[in-house]
């Protein structure tokens, strides 16, 4: 029977991507820096889809470029920094060209009948007055779940109150609101 040969421990597998002059590798300067520089492009954009996916690429772009860059963490912060600011003005422009078209196509529908249109009005007008009666809190906690797109959680960081606060509260503004603009019924009496 054949004896199995005892085995050998491989060395280390290093990266063909040479040292700085801070013998600092890309793979050591990745496990350093990938949480910091993600925390601090989630910081600008908000949103950790993003922020992971600028983080990959500006180590992509490191890693194309690393032979010619002097100072890497400083490079990736400043390359980071820039792809969050263009990834914001790219999306305000998306969010502004939306906004756009939805006026315009409101403004070219002539077929909506007119009351239908005065009804839509009146329940905007409505609804403005429900909201401006709501305390400052609830106006708050209104405009960073239906107008930011926040969830429950980035808004108890940005009001101090709990996340389970939070969602009654909505909840309860919800039904609030809802109540508000239900149709008085008519106490038609024969």
């Amino acid at each position: 029977m054949l004896q199995p040969t005892p085995l050998r421990s491989t060395s280390e597998i290093k990266p063909g991507v040479p040292s700085t002059k801070d013998g600092i590798t890309l793979r050591s300067l990745f496990d350093l820096e990938e949480s910091n520089l993600l925390r601090f492009v989630f910081s600008l954009t908000g949103r950790r889809a993003i922020a992971e996916e600028i983080v990959q690429d500006v180590f992509l772009k490191l890693h194309a470029c690393w032979r010619d860059v002097e100072s890497p963490r400083a490079w990736l912060y400043q390359c980071a920094r820039n792809a969050a600011f263009n990834h914001l003005r790219k999306a305000k422009r998306e969010v502004l060209q939306s906004d756009h078209e939805q006026t315009f196509h409101r403004l070219e529908d002539k077929d909506q009948q007119p009351d239908i249109a005065l009804q839509n009005m009146e329940a905007t007008t409505a609804l403005n007055q429900l909201l401006e009666n709501l305390s400052q809190i609830d106006q708050q906690l209104v405009r960073l779940k239906y107008f930011e797109g926040l969830k429950y959680r980035q808004i108890s960081e940005r009001t101090g109150l709990t996340v389970s606060n939070v969602g009654y509260r909505l909840h309860t503004i919800m039904q609030t609101l809802a109540n508000g603009m239900q149709p008085t019924e008519r106490g038609d009496s024969k």
